[in-house]
């Protein structure tokens, strides 16, 4: 029930269309008491029994006597009726009213269907959004943890699972026990007696219904995760068809696929057998209750005859009516329960812990004056540390350049200075302020990200380089592509800048990928540059492209690069040596091969690739 009210936390901004809905479900359920209560005078006139019954008008002696003089009353009226304008005229009456009652039930239910439908699909709309907003706030350090697929599924399919569970609720949480209350009141009015005997059994077929129900939530979680497994063998799936189509891999990942979707089978029959047992044990125990009620109300018609045939007819047909919505209540019970599994996995991404984000009172400061400090940090992923004590300073206009082996924490360094990690011992200061003092989003103006992996997205070239400036003109969006030797293939695609370029760019080759990402930077225009590996995955001719690009782009910024390929930094201002994490040696380019160190031999190691 927990998760019940963190939901519907999110029905707030829709709580005028939840009091319309409320307001015709008490409609509803009235007029659906009500349209059986008038075929009581229907009856009245096809057999003729209140005629000699009934003489003078009944007096109203107290609510402890309602039902008897509504009775009264009723067949007074249609008697008087009848005598004065004789009975078919009446019974056109009757049925008219009858008409009329049914008329408004189904008209309230409409109204009220209508008004619900605003609340569950913008429930079902914010609580997606804020999934989304979640997701894209979280640190990289949560995705590195989970499956892909399982917060696609989490998003997707377990959200629409509130929908039709928890949501679903709202229609029946009013209209359904309301009409149970106004049936019964009315029964109640008609017999007490046997509405008393019936509530005898209702408690007990309650108690066994709810029995069926009880490990519906386990299964359902089960079958959720299975959904979010199989969503993630999709994704990997889409991202490496090229590896699996070459190494022939294909029924390794078939057979993958379908032990997730077998085992998804088998929970999703399971879960499904249970919930559809739901309808049919309740109503076979309604039918139950109905015939004892033959058995005894036929009794108290036939020979005891302290009830009307034609008020035990329509008091059968009030008994069938709680049927309906006694069924519905069972059924979202066991929608609850298998709801309550995806409100579980939802409110997980919701109320995950963000340890990135910004202090109280943290700085706007978006301008970069004198320089970069990282001071004798202490940093690793998991257990072991990937950075030991290590330090450093960039002033501000100058290029400082990390190499060394892979592992040795080069491209650590570029995700604590955008803070896609926090340091955990040490600290990194720009201007003197430590970087945790800075808001986030005023952190990450100030700095330009290319990293080894082109990462575009499928839309066009001028949405793709203008991400970090959506307002750029035309004319911006060029002089970016023309920096970072773009506009050469730009210029020549069908739709130049409107072209869209497919799914992760996979319309151009690597080196105009590359160059799209630098003119994206460029566009973004930060004092800032890190460059993380980005000609390493290049052929030569596109590296020459792409590394011109680079220098164009470095003019006048403070730029920290990251390399593998040490061709491109030789005019750097000063060269870093890391290994296992430490810095080795330190220098420019010609001081570095002057000491015939570690550096030396990484250079006569590349000249002979």
């Amino acid at each position: 029930m927990n998760y019940f009210k963190k939901i519907f936390r999110f029905a707030k901004p829709y709580k005028k269309y939840a009091a319309l809905n409320i307001f015709f479900n008490i409609f509803y359920a009235l007029f659906s008491a009500l349209s059986f209560v008038s075929l009581i005078p229907m009856l009245d006139v096809l057999f003729g029994e209140e005629k000699e019954k009934i003489i003078n008008k009944p007096v109203y002696t107290g609510i402890l006597e309602i039902g008897k003089f509504v009775k009264q009353y009723m067949g007074y009226y249609i008697q008087s009726f009848s005598e004065e304008h004789g009975e078919q005229y009446t019974l056109t009456i009757v049925i008219a009213l009858i008409i009329s009652m049914f008329l408004l039930k189904n008209m309230c239910n409409y109204w009220a269907m209508y008004f619900i439908t605003f609340l569950r699909n913008g429930v079902l709309k914010d609580i997606r959004n804020a999934m989304y907003k979640k997701v894209v706030e979280l640190p990289l350090a949560y995705f590195s943890e989970k499956r892909k697929g399982d917060t696609m599924a989490r998003i997707s399919s377990d959200v629409l699972e509130i929908q039709h569970s928890f949501l679903s609720i709202l229609e029946l949480i009013v209209r359904e026990p309301l009409t149970i209350i106004f049936t019964i009141i009315v029964m109640l009015t008609i017999s007490t007696k046997l509405t008393l005997f019936v509530f005898i059994f209702i408690p007990t077929s309650g108690y066994l219904i709810s029995i069926i129900g009880k490990s519906l939530k386990k299964r359902s979680d089960r079958a959720q995760k299975e959904q979010g497994y199989f969503l993630s063998i999709i994704e990997e799936t889409l991202g490496g068809l090229k590896v699996i189509k070459g190494f022939n891999s294909e029924p390794y990942f078939n057979k993958k696929f379908q032990t997730s979707t077998d085992r998804f089978y088998h929970y999703s029959n399971k879960i499904l057998n249970r919930q559809n047992l739901a309808s049919p044990a309740s109503e076979f125990l309604g039918i139950v209750v109905i015939t004892i009620l033959l058995w005894y109300g036929g009794h108290m018609v036939l020979v005891e005859e302290t009830l009307d045939p034609s008020q035990f007819i329509v008091y059968m047909g009030l008994a069938y009516n709680i049927l309906t919505p006694a069924k519905a209540i069972s059924k979202a019970s066991y929608s609850v329960k298998k709801g309550n599994a995806a409100a579980e996995r939802v409110i997980e991404v919701l109320e995950q812990e963000n340890p990135i984000k910004d202090m109280p009172k943290a700085l706007d400061k978006n301008y970069f004056e004198q320089s970069i400090a990282i001071e004798n940090i202490n940093f690793g992923y998991e257990e072991e540390n990937v950075l030991h004590n290590f330090s450093l300073n960039v002033p501000k206009g100058q290029t400082v350049a990390l190499v060394g082996q892979s592992g040795s924490g080069k491209s650590t360094i570029a995700n604590l200075l955008t803070r896609f990690y926090d340091v955990q011992e040490g600290s990194i200061k720009i201007d003197g302020i430590n970087i945790k003092d800075y808001k986030l989003h005023a952190l990450r103006s100030m700095m330009g990200l290319v990293t080894q992996d082109s990462i575009l997205f499928n839309d066009s070239i001028r949405n793709n380089v203008a991400l970090g400036k959506e307002d750029a003109t035309d004319e911006e969006i060029i002089d970016a592509l023309k920096i970072a030797n773009a506009y050469e293939f730009v210029k020549d695609l069908p739709n130049g800048i409107e072209t869209n370029i497919g799914d992760s760019g996979n319309k151009l080759s690597g080196g105009q990928k590359q160059r799209l990402s630098i003119a994206r930077a460029v566009l973004k225009n930060p004092p800032i540059m890190i460059l993380d590996e980005a000609t390493s995955a290049l052929d030569t001719e596109s590296e020459r492209l792409v590394q011109q690009a680079l220098e164009n782009m470095m003019q006048n910024r403070t730029s920290v690069v990251i390399a593998h390929r040490l061709s491109t930094i030789q005019k750097a201002n000063k060269i870093i040596v890391m290994q296992k994490g430490r810095i080795v040696e330190q220098g420019t380019h010609d001081e570095l091969i002057a000491k015939d160190g570690v550096y030396k031999k990484l250079v006569a190691m590349q000249s002979f690739e």
